[in-house]
């Protein structure tokens, strides 16, 4: 089984293997290829010396190219959680949007390109009866190693087309908030919060490095006018307005 029947070209990588434990396929983990373009980053997805591989590839033209079969495990999301499960590649689908990413030149993501995105998404997400939630940035199943496809990506676009789940972010004001440094029992529910919506986040009450990554994950996918890890009031709301909207 290759998969959607939207137009595609196919060029298989051998970066692939079984889905282990038999565990269906739950998550839709979307990438950045963070290279100069889209032909070089499926000559590289396919090249056995990378040993990375995705399901699909989107160009900034909204063209697709499949790399890995559906049903077999492909090789993209690297060190990973969600949810409490830790072996991603088994349970996700991966697609990568070609985009040069931070270190080349970050730039907007065409209307194609998300149009494609979308389309395939939807697809691949009624077809395998994955929930909103599970449609997932990289930064959200591995923050603070992975940063793709960062605050640029129009998740409310992908919303807006039945794909994902997104709330208006709350506006960014004054008040209180909670940082690096910070204890106590607020930075313990706000690590509680975190991670019953699914993140990997340790639960002490102490806002180390690891709770700040995931905090910066969490806003660069539903509060993107900020990127910096303080968890201020409008982070928070937002957060209590996608718990309530599970």
């Amino acid at each position: 089984m290759i998969g959607t029947d939207l137009p595609k070209r196919i060029q298989l990588s051998p970066n692939v293997n079984e889905r282990q434990g038999g565990k269906p396929v739950s998550i839709l983990l979307l990438h950045y290829t963070g290279m100069e373009s889209a032909e070089k980053a499926c000559d590289w997805l396919c090249r056995e010396e990378s040993q990375v591989s995705c399901h699909y590839l989107v160009s900034e033209q909204g063209d697709i190219t499949q790399m890995v079969d559906e049903t077999k495990r492909a090789w993209h999301a690297g060190i990973s959680s969600w949810l409490g499960a830790e072996d991603i590649n088994s349970a996700s689908i991966g697609i990568e949007l070609q985009n040069k990413g931070h270190t080349l030149g970050y730039h907007e993501f065409s209307d194609k390109q998300m149009q494609a995105v979308a389309e395939l998404g939807k697809d691949i997400a009624q077809r395998n009866h994955i929930e909103p939630r599970n449609v997932l940035a990289h930064s959200d199943a591995a923050p603070g190693r992975k940063i793709d496809p960062g605050e640029k990506f129009n998740w409310q676009y992908l919303h807006a087309h039945g794909l994902g789940h997104w709330v208006a972010p709350e506006p960014i004001s004054g008040g209180s908030f909670l940082q690096e440094g910070d204890s106590g029992d607020p930075v313990l529910a706000l690590q509680t919060l975190c991670k019953f919506y699914g993140y990997g986040i340790d639960t002490d009450g102490t806002f180390d490095r690891r709770t700040r990554n995931v905090i910066e994950a969490f806003q660069r996918h539903f509060r993107q006018q900020r990127v910096d890890g303080i968890a201020d009031a409008s982070t928070v709301a937002t957060l209590h307005k996608l718990l309530k909207n599970l």
